[in-house]
């Protein structure tokens, strides 16, 4: 499937926000008196910032390609 340049850059922008959230999560999360407790929140939250990040290391690859 192929994406204009428009909806790639406007999917980098709503992955990037979402990303900033969750990295303020586990910084709340890992603040709290017992972090301990929110292991599986943590943990979580962790592997979605892996996998959005990912997710826009391969939009940043695909708009680069697109605009040549």
């Amino acid at each position: 499937m192929t994406y204009s340049q428009e909806e790639l850059l406007e999917a980098k922008r709503q992955i990037e926000s979402t990303l900033h959230k969750l990295r303020q999560t586990v910084k709340t999360l890992e603040g709290k008196e017992d972090p301990a407790r929110c292991k599986s929140q943590i943990t979580l939250a962790k592997r979605r910032i892996r996998a959005f990040s990912i997710a826009v290391s391969l939009i940043e690859r695909e708009a680069g390609q697109t605009s040549e």
